[in-house]
């Protein structure tokens, strides 16, 4: 996947984009009645997290999928946090490689009744669900994807060095 993403200033910014892309390609795919795709490419850092959960929820909205938008925006955001830890260094920093800062990236996608978010990062790691204890702050996003979500899981990429974490949703 390239990582050719640029830099946007604020995720309001983000979510703006958001709407402008949903109403400019995914509503013309939508009167086509085909199946609704959009990616966006997020450096792997904190506020990663929020700018997917604001893009998450304005492309549900234009896809009038807004009933799953609560419980997407939360799978979102615990896929795209595993992913940015999985890239970052011991200390929970960013780890800047030979090419730069680790991307995460988000697609999400529908069939108009379902929807699919799929989180990909470039750590091979299999993301394994743990036993958080009462007193720890984290530890239980992937718990909280397999309550959430109708089914979840994870694949590696043919040729590509990395894994893609999906959760899907559907209307019913």
């Amino acid at each position: 996947m390239s990582s050719g993403a640029t830099a946007t200033s604020s995720c309001d910014t983000m979510a703006g984009n958001a709407r402008w892309h949903a109403e400019g390609a995914a509503s013309a795919e939508s009167d086509a009645g085909g199946p609704l795709s959009v990616h966006l490419p997020l450096g792997a850092l904190p506020t990663a997290v929020s700018c997917a959960r604001g893009y998450t929820r304005a492309i549900l909205d234009e896809w009038n999928l807004a009933v799953l938008a609560d419980a997407a925006e939360l799978i979102v955001s615990e896929l795209v946090t595993n992913s940015v830890l999985a890239t970052a260094d011991k200390d929970g920093r960013p780890r800047y490689g030979e090419s730069g800062l680790p991307v995460v990236h988000l697609r999400l996608a529908s069939d108009h009744v379902g929807f699919r978010a799929e989180v990909w990062d470039s750590v091979p790691r299999v993301p394994a669900a743990r036993q958080a204890g009462p007193d720890e702050e984290g530890g239980r996003g992937l718990a909280l994807v397999e309550a959430l979500s109708d089914r979840w899981g994870w694949t590696t990429v043919p040729g590509w060095p990395g894994k893609v974490v999906w959760a899907e949703l559907r209307a019913d």
